[in-house]
C-alpha cells in the first residue's frame, strides 16, 4: 500500500477518503533548481475538499510516499481513471470576469483564488474580462457554447443576472424559438457557477450560505449541480429579462437613485440612495394581478392549512388595487449578510413558485421596522401592512400620477413624467412603462452550488496506511 508521510507521528495512521471528495491527483517529484521536466518520482499528492465549517469548503493536500515507480503510476492511473468517471465535473469552462465589481476585486479574486484550483483540477478555462455592460451578453449569444462543460461568472447580482439571462437567450435562440415573446422556454444548455466578488451577491449567499470565493470554486470543480427556478420578465409584447428576483417601488427607486450616483464608491452610494429614498417614501399606486400556486390534490395533507389555501380552480386570477411602497417577486429566498434568512425565506430554490410580498402604504416608522427585521431571525412579514401570497405567476400595472404630486424628489421626476416606472431585477436597473408580467420556470438552470447528494457513478473510497 501507499505511505502515508508523517513527519510528526511515529507510527503509521489510517485516514479513509472518499472518491468524491478528492478533486485531483498529482505525481509528486523532486527537481533541481531550474529543471522543469523528469525528476525522481518521490509519490503522489491527492487534492480533497474539506467541508469546514458550516458552509465553507477549503481545499487540503494527503502526501502519499512510495519507492516503487510502478507502484506509483499504477494507482496513479487508477485514481485519474476514477476522477473522470464524475460526469458532473466540469473539464472545461467559460469565464466571464467584470473588473468594476464592487471594490474592482474581482479580477485579482478570479486570478489569485479561483484560477489556481482550477489549473490544479485540470479545467481548461476561455475568461473574457468584460469591457462593457452587456459584453457578457454578446460573447455568450456567439461563443460556441457546445465546447464548455459550463459557465462561470464572477462578480456581483449585475454580473451574474446579465450571463444568466445570456444563457437562456442563447438557449432559446438555438432552440429556434421567438425571443420577442417567451412563454414556455427552454432550459440553459450548460450549468453557470457563480463567484461572489460584488456588494451583495444574493445568488451566491443563496448557493453557498457563505460569500466565499473557494467555496463557490470548489462547489464548480466537484461538480455540484442543483437545478433552480428562473423568472421571465415580461410586457405584453416582448420579453425583458430573465432573472429570480425583482422588486419595485422603494427597492427599484433606491437603486435607480444608486445608479445615478455611480461617481460615488459602491457601499456610501448604496447607503446615501438608501437614507434618500427612506426620507422621501412614497407609495406607488398600481394594480396587482396574480395566479396563486396550484398544487395538486394527491400532494395535499387533510389538516395542512396552507395547501388547501392555494386549492382552487385553473386560472384563477386574484387581483388587489392599492398604494404600495414595495413590492417583491421572488423566486429563490434571496439570502444575503444583510438578511441571513433571506428576502424571500418561505419559497426555495426550486419549488416551482415565487414569494410575492406586498408593503402596503404606511408610516415610515413602521416600515423601517419591517425592514429592520430582515436581519433578525423575527418574522419580517409580521405586521399588520405586509401581506404575502405564493404565486405561479405576477402582473404589475403601474397607475401614472398626474397633478402637483407627480413631481418626485428622488431625481426620478424625469422617468416618472415618461411613465417609465424603475424595477429592481436581481440587482440591475430596468425601466419600463407598460405593465410587467413575471411568470415562474421550474428548474430552467443548473447552478454550481447546492450539493444535491445525488449518487454518483463511482463509491470507490482509497485507504491510505
Amino acid at each position: 500500500s501507499l505511505a502515508g508521510d508523517s513527519s510528526v507521528a511515529l507510527q503509521a495512521q489510517e485516514e479513509i477518503i472518499e472518491m468524491k471528495d478528492i478533486f485531483s491527483v498529482k505525481l509528486k517529484r523532486r527537481r533541481f533548481a531550474g529543471q522543469k521536466k523528469g525528476g525522481t518520482l518521490l509519490g503522489i499528492t491527492i487534492f480533497k475538499c474539506l467541508n469546514k465549517e458550516e458552509n465553507k469548503l477549503t481545499d487540503c493536500a494527503v502526501h502519499l510516499n512510495n519507492l516503487s515507480e510502478d507502484h506509483c503510476q499504477s494507482w496513479f492511473r487508477h485514481l485519474k481513471e476514477i476522477l473522470n468517471g464524475f460526469q458532473n465535473r466540469p473539464k472545461s469552462l467559460k469565464v466571464f470576469v467584470n473588473p468594476s465589481s464592487h471594490k474592482r476585486e474581482a479580477v485579482h479574486v478570479y486570478y489569485e483564488k479561483v484560477a489556481p484550483l482550477f489549473k490544479l483540477a485540470d479545467i481548461k478555462t476561455d475568461v473574457t474580462v468584460t469591457e462593457y455592460e452587456g459584453h457578457a451578453l454578446s460573447v455568450l449569444k456567439e461563443c460556441e457554447l457546445q465546447t464548455f462543460d459550463g459557465v462561470v461568472c464572477v462578480g456581483g447580482d449585475g454580473s451574474v443576472s446579465e450571463v444568466v439571462h445570456g444563457l437562456l437567450l442563447r438557449a432559446q435562440i438555438d432552440a429556434g424559438k421567438d425571443t420577442e415573446y417567451v412563454s414556455k422556454p427552454v432550459r440553459a444548455p450548460v450549468p453557470l457557477g457563480v463567484i461572489p466578488a460584488g456588494t451583495t451577491n444574493i445568488l451566491a449567499h443563496t448557493l453557498y450560505g457563505i460569500k466565499h470565493a473557494v467555496t463557490a470554486t470548489l462547489h464548480i470543480v466537484m461538480g455540484h449541480i442543483q437545478a433552480v427556478d428562473v423568472c421571465t420578465f415580461s410586457t405584453p409584447s416582448k420579453l425583458l429579462r430573465f432573472g429570480f428576483s425583482a422588486m419595485f417601488g422603494f427597492g427599484a427607486r433606491t437603486l435607480a437613485l444608486a445608479e445615478k450616483h455611480r461617481w460615488m464608491p459602491s457601499s456610501q452610494r448604496k447607503d446615501f440612495a438608501f437614507l434618500k429614498t427612506l426620507a422621501d417614501l412614497k407609495p406607488e399606486e398600481c394594480e396587482l394581478s396574480f395566479l396563486p400556486l396550484q398544487i395538486p390534490q394527491e400532494d395535499s395533507h387533510e389538516n395542512d392549512k396552507i395547501t388547501l389555501l392555494y386549492l382552487g380552480s385553473k386560472d384563477q386570477w386574484q387581483k388587489i388595487q392599492g398604494h404600495f411602497l414595495n413590492v417583491s417577486i421572488m423566486a429563490i429566498p434571496c439570502l444575503c449578510s444583510m438578511a441571513p434568512r433571506g428576502l424571500a425565506p418561505n419559497t426555495r430554490l426550486n419549488n416551482g413558485s415565487m414569494a410575492l410580498i406586498v408593503v402596503q402604504n404606511t408610516s415610515r416608522t413602521e416600515f423601517i421596522k419591517h425592514l429592520k427585521r430582515y436581519s433578525s431571525v423575527k418574522n419580517q412579514f409580521n405586521f399588520p401592512f405586509v401581506e404575502t401570497y405564493t404565486v405561479q405567476e405576477v402582473k404589475v400595472q403601474p397607475r401614472l400620477k398626474s397633478g402637483p404630486d407627480a413631481k418626485e424628489n428622488t431625481c426620478l421626476s424625469a422617468a416618472s413624467a415618461e411613465g417609465n416606472y424603475p424595477w429592481n431585477i436581481d440587482g440591475d436597473l430596468m425601466k419600463e412603462a407598460s405593465e410587467v408580467h413575471v411568470r415562474v420556470h421550474p428548474q430552467l438552470i443548473d447552478l454550481y452550488g447546492v450539493n444535491t447528494d445525488d449518487l454518483e457513478s463511482s463509491q470507490a473510497t482509497c485507504t491510505c496506511i
